[in-house]
């Protein structure tokens, strides 16, 4: 625990009430209704934002769809007319549900690689005290599922090389299912964060453990994909380790100079 830490309280019910699940899409018409569905059905009482780069095959349509048939309102639709990284997809679906008092908010694909059935478990770990709870592949008890093997060994190879780079304990810092307590995003400086891809989830992590927020790992079934393609590219690739060669310079700076006054 850090001295941030706070004793444990339940801010989001056992069905999902006082959580909002941010779900960016680009071309994901298929796979939407099916998530959606698949975490309404776990968590009946969870909010989603859906938060779509104007896909042009008509995925923001099929979410206002499913927003103007869900009677209990809680399907929520976000259009945006740039199509400018997963980073901003997510930060402008932060700045909503901040603007709306949510106390916890959820980053989650839209394709089905992460288990809506498995959500509660980040959920307990928030009740329990957490304040970043990430869907971890690579703790005891997580799995990997029909993934490629180069993929796999990409995604590992940047886990440890942001963990030696920056001295994090986190197994699984690229990770893109997490929960934050609302504190937490208003706290670490959002508007200063222009990543993107899975530098974006290594910026939010880091800046969360350098706030001496709580930060906890629990253990996640990462399915790959059945329908569509995956959206990573060497660009992605190439700013994730140029960033965290940054940061972790800078961190390292940092404590050399607190030392050595």
């Amino acid at each position: 625990m850090t001295d941030r830490a706070h004793d444990a309280d339940q801010v989001v019910g056992p069905q999902g009430a006082g959580g909002l699940v941010v779900i960016p899409t680009f071309n994901e018409r298929e796979n939407l209704p099916l998530i959606i569905g698949r975490l309404l059905g776990a968590l009946p009482d969870i909010h989603v934002l859906v938060v779509d780069d104007s896909s042009p095959d008509g995925t923001g349509a099929i979410a206002d769809q499913l927003a103007a048939d869900d009677a209990a309102g809680r399907i929520h639709v976000m259009h945006r007319t740039v199509k400018d990284g997963l980073g901003k997809a997510y930060l402008a679906g932060f700045a909503w549900g901040l603007d709306r008092d949510y106390p916890v908010i959820i980053e989650m694909d839209a394709d089905g690689s992460h288990a809506p059935e498995q959500l509660h478990r980040l959920l307990a770990a928030i009740n329990d005290g957490a304040d970043l709870v990430i869907g971890s592949r690579y703790v005891p008890g997580g799995q990997l599922v029909n993934w490629p093997k180069r993929r796999e060994i990409l995604s590992k190879g940047a886990n440890t090389y942001a963990r030696l780079a920056l001295g994090s304990k986190i197994r699984d810092i690229t990770a893109g299912f997490r929960a934050y307590r609302a504190d937490v995003l208003r706290t670490i400086g959002l508007d200063e964060v222009d990543s993107a891809g899975y530098c974006f989830q290594i910026d939010l992590a880091w800046r969360t453990l350098q706030a001496g927020f709580d930060v906890r790992e629990v253990p996640i079934t990462f399915t790959e994909r059945e329908i569509g393609e995956s959206k990573m590219d060497g660009g992605v690739i190439a700013e994730s380790f140029i960033s965290v060669a940054r940061w972790g310079w800078q961190g390292r700076t940092a404590r050399f100079r607190t030392n050595k006054a």
